[in-house]
C-alpha cells in the first residue's frame, strides 16, 4: 500500500511540471511607466528593479526553480497579488490620488522593513536593502509625491 501512494505521488508531481503559469514578460513598451510621468534618478531606478520590480511591474526576471511545480505556481501567486496592490509599469492609468497613496505605501514599507518580503530577500541577497537604500527610495517617493499633490486635478481626482 504504501508502494502505490509513493508511486501516486511522483506520478502526481511529474504531471504538474506540465501544468505552467504564464510568465509575466512583457516585451513591449511600458507607456504607463512611472518614470514616463515623473523623475527618477538613476539609483531609485536600480533600487527597484532589483528589490521591487519582479513582483511589482510588467516584467519578471524569473530564476532558474521557476521551472519547477509547485514554486512556479507559489511565485506566479506572489507575482499577481503584488501587480495587484503596486505596478510601476500602470502607475499612470492610476489615478492622482491613488498615485499620491501608493507612493505613500512605498514610504511606509521603507520605513516600516515589510517590502521586499521576507521570501524574496532570503534567495535575492541584493533585494535586502541598506538604510542608505530605504532612505533614497523614501526621499524620491516624497519628492514625487509633492509633484503629484501640486497638480491642480489632484484635488479633484478619485481615489481609484
Amino acid at each position: 500500500m504504501a508502494k502505490k501512494i509513493i508511486f501516486a505521488i511522483i506520478g502526481i508531481l511529474i504531471v504538474i511540471q506540465f501544468i505552467r503559469p504564464d510568465k509575466n514578460i512583457n516585451a513591449s513598451e511600458q507607456v504607463n511607466n512611472i518614470k514616463t510621468k515623473y523623475q527618477m534618478p538613476d539609483t531609485v531606478n536600480k533600487i527597484l528593479s532589483i528589490a521591487c520590480y519582479d513582483c511589482h511591474s510588467n516584467n519578471t526576471r524569473y530564476p532558474w526553480y521557476n521551472n519547477i511545480q509547485p514554486v512556479a505556481w507559489w511565485l506566479d501567486s506572489h507575482i499577481k497579488d503584488g501587480k495587484k496592490h503596486f505596478n510601476f509599469d500602470e502607475f499612470t492609468t492610476y489615478s492622482l490620488k491613488r498615485q499620491d497613496h501608493k507612493l505613500e505605501e512605498l514610504i511606509e514599507s521603507q520605513k516600516d522593513h515589510w517590502m521586499p518580503l521576507e521570501s524574496f530577500k532570503a534567495i535575492h541577497q541584493d533585494a535586502r536593502l541598506s538604510n542608505a537604500q530605504s532612505k533614497l527610495l523614501i526621499d524620491w517617493a516624497n519628492e514625487t509625491r509633492k509633484v503629484i499633490q501640486a497638480n491642480p486635478e489632484f484635488a479633484v481626482s478619485p481615489t481609484k
